[in-house]
């Protein structure tokens, strides 16, 4: 039996998903990071080959076409061209497609739609797609100087407002003390000690402090209340930039998002809709998982005739 392969690959973990050629099988894997500046291009293809290869499918099945989101692709030619040699070598007769994995969050929101896709997880990154199939990206940089109003952009902004909270240069609100409850601290100096020690080397751990911030902001705290209104207008510039370089045809278009922070509910939501409202456009849930949209993509353009029975089958799983 032929099937095909799609891989949401993520700063944090990476999700596949396939799929028999007659989507009578659908199978799910999960597996680490996919982030190659992180851990090196080599961990990175063999972290994902030893997750396909717990797939249940036999050996004498083939792999027909395989859809790659990977963090960092498309931001580095040499990089780029030594990730596509490093899984070509690992899967010398698959068919390949490699993109982004911003566009694996467009395919799985919106279903292959035309409209916008926002990721706000560990990073920040926008995609869209018009009807004509002009595509565009935006945001996506750096954790450094970039990644505005994703859980790593929250995370450190949480590590400011509590050490401003501190010291006194801001008013203490719940969020000083749901900060110290969260990190078990008895005095507030050890903080930093704690930050530098174990989580500013890894990047999960500085987004896992956008939970913390969550936590003050449901307990009342303005200061973190003022924090996710801020990444929700951060996320509305990088939906206005992709609106302003494809020039959607649809009124309203269609903005759809993925990622960890929305687990926040409508405390990201709420605004985010607003903003984008304001945009001319309109917030639709998504359709299906990015790992689902990899997929999507690997049908997309290995297998296009099957296309309508995998959105189906996806639906009623």
């Amino acid at each position: 039996m032929q099937y095909y392969i799609g891989v949401d690959g993520g700063g944090t973990k990476t999700a596949i998903a396939a799929a028999g050629q007659d989507v009578s099988v659908l199978a799910f894997a999960k597996t680490g990071s996919a982030s190659w500046r992180e851990y090196g291009i080599a961990s990175v293809v063999e972290t994902i080959k030893q997750a396909i290869e717990t797939l249940p499918f036999g050996e004498a099945d083939s792999i027909a076409g395989m859809a790659l989101g990977l963090p960092c692709y498309g931001e580095s030619t040499d990089g780029d061209q030594e990730l596509e040699q490093a899984f070509l070598t690992a899967f010398p007769d698959t068919p390949l497609y490699f993109t982004n994995d911003v566009e694996v969050g467009w395919a799985g929101s919106l279903g292959l739609l035309p409209g916008v896709n926002v990721v706000a997880g560990t990073g920040s990154i926008a995609f869209g797609k018009n009807q004509a199939g002009k595509a565009a990206r935006s945001g996506g940089w750096s954790e450094f100087f970039g990644d505005e109003g994703s859980c790593y952009w929250l995370g450190r902004r949480v590590m400011e407002l509590f050490s401003k909270q501190s010291d006194g240069r801001m008013e203490r609100d719940a969020l000083y003390e749901t900060v110290r409850s969260a990190l078990s601290l008895t005095n507030d100096f050890d903080f930093i000690d704690l930050m530098h020690a174990e989580y500013i080397p890894q990047r999960d751990k500085v987004a896992s402090l956008q939970l913390v911030g969550m936590q003050a902001a449901l307990a009342g705290s303005m200061s973190a209340k003022v924090l996710y209104a801020e990444a929700a207008a951060e996320l509305c510039l990088l939906v206005r930039a992709i609106r302003d370089q494809i020039t959607p045809e649809c009124d309203p278009f269609l903005v759809s998002y993925t990622g960890g922070l929305f687990h926040a509910g409508d405390l990201i939501l709420s605004e985010f809709t607003t903003g984008i409202t304001d945009l001319g456009g309109k917030v639709t849930p998504p359709k299906f998982d990015p790992a689902e949209g990899a997929l999507l993509l690997a049908f997309s353009k290995f297998h296009p005739d099957g296309l309508p029975e995998l959105q189906e089958r996806l639906k009623n799983n």
